[in-house]
């Protein structure tokens, strides 16, 4: 592991970390999801971390290096009646900051996933990436996912 990585801190996300969030969502070309560093979003920002925080089944986190959020990533515990109650971690909003990219940081956030739902006894971790992002496509077949499902998406706002 290198020296960058040595010093990465994954934790459960903090309201005071709800700035650098926004700037590394709003920083987003793909996602296209309205993000926005605008102080007017700021209410919408954290009426969302707290509803996040007030759920039992998720958790926001942050990769945090030398006291900056570097990446995110948000983890959601599914139980499904399918599978006789299998349960599985759902891995969303996975993203790391544009300058850190390449330095394995998101690879650590992944694997902490993966470590979580082995410790929770969980029966798969599972994700979805936007189709234009072939880049994230292949660095998730490197960690070990696999490609099983097409997903389908409807905007409803």
């Amino acid at each position: 592991m290198n020296a960058t990585l040595q010093k990465l801190i994954i934790r459960t996300a903090r309201e005071d970390d709800l700035p650098a969030l926004a700037a590394i969502f709003a920083a987003d070309e793909i996602g296209g999801h309205g993000d926005t560093t605008d102080e007017s979003a700021q209410p919408d920002y954290l009426a969302a971390f707290r509803a996040i925080e007030a759920s039992p089944s998720e958790t926001l986190y942050v990769a945090e290096l030398d006291g900056e959020v570097v990446g995110t990533f948000q983890t959601a515990i599914l139980t499904k009646l399918v599978g006789r109650g299998a349960k599985s971690m759902v891995i969303e909003a996975v993203q790391t900051r544009a300058d850190m990219r390449g330095r394995g940081i998101g690879a650590v956030m992944i694997n902490h996933c993966l470590e979580e739902a082995r410790r929770q006894g969980l029966n798969a971790a599972q994700l979805t990436s936007n189709m234009a992002r072939l880049d994230a496509h292949r660095f998730y077949e490197r960690l070990g996912f696999e490609k099983r499902h097409l997903g389908f998406r409807m905007k409803l706002k």
